[in-house]
């Protein structure tokens, strides 16, 4: 969590960026990271130098040759803002002539996953005074904590306001954490993000390793494991690719493996690989039948990707592996061929655990449809007994436009580190404490006798659905087929007693109008 003056700088440096020129947020966060990542590179240029001192060594492979000094953060920030701007875009001369920022592409895998996603990249800060004004605020931040830095670019991407193409959006971190909250990443975990975006699941779960697990980095496997393996992630947009290298680099993984590619063309034959898949996947995307991979269309035959995209986590998991994706409520009901068959397939040949409606407004800016989580684990031998329904109608935020907080951050931090506490202060204003403690009484596989209050209640926001019912409604699973509405019966008075009523109001009226006429003579 970082401090209001920290918001302030970041803020500061967005609107400058603003009033400089630029004026698309994806732009902004790119040209940001880029100045991030040229920080951090001379940051471990010093570290390498300061070592070699100690030691007495010269240095075997530095990141900077002591001819290119010139290129280096705590060189050019010192510099006349157009000297400093001539750094970044002069022409190239010669062979080993090269500007700061067309350095950082020659690295490769010597400067982390960031650098393997870079060659597209583009500089495009339009002046030499912007230039100079972003690259002090940035010098003043401190980028030498994980958390801190990792806080800051998250509180940065948090800004971009308008939606990407495709349905693509950024997901609300406090669904991300709960969703992290309740699929407890555990040791041996290969995580994966299909659509990974700006990388907010894997760092939700990274940060939940670091927060409930801390014990597990003595053990050198498992240190190795988390460095290399455990976080993986898809994306087809190549300036998210940067952004979520960036982003995960930032909070302690230099080395995560992260594809350029749409998950779900031919190209792609990943297959039972992963043990967790967390995922907001495209809402609104449509591909040719030939775009996609043949293997998906077996499993459903559709255009729709928030569909593929069930099936493709589905073939990406291994046998044992569980899931956790937000769809649209659509897939919940749709009564197309494609929506009545994954559903059939998650209900029938894998274990379907838990469905959580959410309020429309969660996704708002971005867009205001209706959403759903889905909970299921592949078994590829059935297994769905009961399934869980959980009615989510506050999340913590307004569910305008504006997304105003109902509660203060420290109080909201509650709800994940002790919701049993927070139960009464968050009521009306966030199910996430009730969510959590419901979904731990009940385990991964619900019983329909219920416990800790959950149970068979339909009028309640929690409840558990027989798999029998669920296949009577065609594998039905939006909320409302199965939760029953009780009404209030209202009394209304006879009309002869309202007529009365009315009868004495106006007597009443009378007398006290004489009675004002009378003071007036």
């Amino acid at each position: 969590m970082i401090t209001g003056d920290l918001k302030s700088q970041i803020d500061k440096i967005w609107n400058d960026f603003w009033t400089g020129g630029i004026s698309n947020p994806l732009t902004v966060i790119e040209q940001f990271t880029y100045l991030i990542f040229l920080k951090q590179l001379d940051d471990k240029q010093i570290l390498i130098e300061k070592r070699a001192n100690m030691l007495g060594v010269t240095t075997d492979k530095p990141i900077y040759t002591p001819e290119q000094k010139d290129l280096r953060w705590s060189s050019f920030k010192d510099k006349d803002p157009e000297v400093m701007f001539e750094l970044f875009t002069r022409p190239q001369r010669h062979l080993n002539d090269v500007t700061v920022f067309d350095f950082m592409k020659t690295l490769g895998k010597d400067g982390g996953a960031f650098t393997e996603y870079i060659k597209g990249a583009t500089f495009m800060i339009p002046t030499a005074k912007l230039l100079d004004r972003v690259v002090q605020q940035i010098d003043k931040l401190p980028l030498d904590n994980r958390d801190t830095k990792g806080d800051l670019y998250e509180y940065m991407l948090g800004k971009i306001a308008e939606a990407g193409t495709n349905g693509q959006f950024r997901t609300p971190r406090h669904i991300i954490r709960m969703m992290v909250e309740m699929t407890q990443p555990k040791k041996d975990d290969t995580i994966c993000d299909p659509s990974c975006g700006t990388a907010g699941f894997l760092v939700a779960a990274s940060q939940y390793v670091h927060e409930k697990h801390e014990d597990w980095f003595m053990d050198q496997d498992f240190r190795e494991h988390y460095n290399r393996n455990m976080f993986n992630g898809i994306e087809i947009d190549p300036s998210m690719m940067r952004i979520s290298a960036m982003n995960l680099q930032l909070h302690g993984m230099e080395n995560p493996t992260l594809i350029g590619n749409s998950a779900l063309s031919e190209s792609n034959d990943i297959s039972s690989q992963y043990s967790l898949i967390l995922a907001n996947p495209p809402f609104k995307g449509a591909l040719d039948y030939d775009e996609v991979e043949s293997s998906l269309l077996n499993v459903t035959k559709t255009k729709k990707t928030e569909l593929l995209f069930l099936a493709l986590i589905l073939r990406m998991l291994k046998l044992g592996g569980r899931a956790a994706v937000i769809v649209p409520d659509g897939v919940l009901f749709g009564s197309s061929g494609a929506h009545k068959s994954i559903r059939k397939e998650l209900v029938e040949n894998q274990q379907l655990q838990a469905v959580i409606s959410m309020p429309s407004g969660v996704f708002k800016p971005y867009a205001g449809v209706s959403t759903a989580i889905l909970f299921f684990t592949k078994t590829n031998s059935g297994g769905t007994d009961n399934v869980w329904f959980y009615d989510m109608q506050a999340d913590g935020f307004s569910l305008d436009d504006k997304r105003n907080a109902q509660l203060s951050e420290e109080v909201f931090e509650q709800c994940f580190t002790d919701p049993e506490r927070v139960l009464e202060e968050f009521k009306g204003k966030c199910d996430i404490p009730n969510i959590l403690l419901d979904w731990k009484a009940i385990g991964t596989a619900p019983s329909p006798s219920g416990r800790n209050g959950v149970g068979t209640d339909r009028t309640q926001k929690s409840f558990l659905i027989p798999k029998a019912d669920i296949v009577a409604n065609d594998y039905d699973l939006s909320i409302n087929r199965y939760k029953e509405i009780v009404y209030d019966e209202v009394i209304y008075e006879k009309p002869q007693t309202l007529i009365a009523d009315i009868k004495a109001i106006d007597k009443k009226r009378l007398n006290t109008m004489n009675e004002l006429e009378k003071m007036l003579e």
